[in-house]
């Protein structure tokens, strides 16, 4: 009995060792795989990012070691740069008037697009095809069609009688809600996301709601809102950081890169800075200066979130 005994326990100890070294073997092939990743990680992402926060304390062009300047380049942002100040502004702008637009169109798009009604899915794919198309490709042909001479906009707009139409994007006043609108070609994105939010709400609550009496507008503000509220949330996110990185349409509409108030975003002003002027301890400057107020304006959506975002985990704890 004592011999099987200490047969079973060697046994044991035995497959123990065996499972400790194929945990091992699995776990060097793992950290092997992940090595390409990870030197990627390092020198272009995590190396690049260590280094702008030291040159945005430097003086340099690319042509010089950098020379160390302390805040300088933060004290000219604040009061030596009035293109710090306009892009910022035409920035906020955009984010005030896009952000509410594209989320609204998109939602109601989705509502649209959620009935169960045949062919439903062609529509799904039209709409969403726009979205894949590269944004620079999108301002070359919205800059046809907003043409203030021959683009098909005005031409449209002739022909029902207003005999001046807006010249859109060479005019200061209408080239940022030109641009906004513009922005709607590729809401498709975000609309297969409200529909993916939209499709994971129970069925069984519209069900009872409708033996309650409840109305479509009662079912919309008490039920769909409120389910749909994580997804509103994560597309408020998505937006917020999408905003703050305009570039590729605005450099494009403004004869690549070139000066223009009315269309100058941040990260234009940004581009001008370091590749045009060859400032590139400023450009760091500003580019940590969006760091840091996106990440605010992240956080406080984070913190408010609290307040109006409902998860259904939380009734069954």
């Amino acid at each position: 009995m004592q011999n099987a005994i200490s047969s079973i326990q060697h046994q044991r100890r035995a497959r123990k060792g065996a499972l400790g070294k194929l945990d091992l073997m699995e776990e060097r092939a793992a950290y092997l795989f992940l090595l390409p990743w990870l030197i990627g990680v390092v020198f272009l992402l995590a190396g690049p990012i260590i280094a702008s926060v030291f040159i945005s304390f430097t003086k340099w062009n690319l042509s010089a070691t950098p020379t160390w300047i302390g805040l300088e380049n933060y004290r000219r942002m604040l009061f030596d740069d009035p293109d710090f100040y306009r892009s910022m502004g035409v920035t906020l702008r955009y984010t005030l008037m896009s952000v509410p637009l594209y989320m609204v169109v998109g939602l109601a798009l989705a509502l649209l697009l959620n009935q169960k009604l045949k062919g439903m899915n062609f529509f799904r794919t039209i709409l969403f095809m726009p979205s894949v198309i590269a944004g620079t490709a999108v301002a070359v042909l919205w800059s046809m069609l907003l043409n203030p001479d021959v683009g098909v906009v005005n031409q449209i707009l002739r022909f029902i009688g207003i005999a001046n139409p807006p010249r859109w994007l060479s005019s200061n006043e209408w080239a940022l809600p030109a641009y906004v609108l513009m922005g709607l070609w590729s809401i498709g994105g975000g609309v297969i996301i409200y529909l993916a939010g939209l499709q994971n709400i129970p069925p069984h609550l519209y069900e009872a709601a409708e033996i309650d009496g409840a109305n479509s507008v009662q079912k919309f503000l008490h039920i769909t809102l409120p389910m749909l509220t994580p997804t509103i949330f994560f597309t408020l996110i998505t937006s917020l950081v999408g905003a703050f990185q305009v570039f590729d349409g605005a450099y494009v509409l403004n004869g690549r890169g070139a000066r223009r108030g009315a269309l100058l975003f941040y990260l234009l002003h940004l581009y001008n800075e370091g590749f045009r002027g060859a400032r590139f301890g400023y450009a760091s400057a500003l580019a940590w200066v969006l760091v840091i107020l996106a990440t605010a304006a992240i956080i406080i959506t984070f913190r408010t979130s609290e307040r109006w975002v409902y998860y259904e985990v939380d009734t069954e704890r």
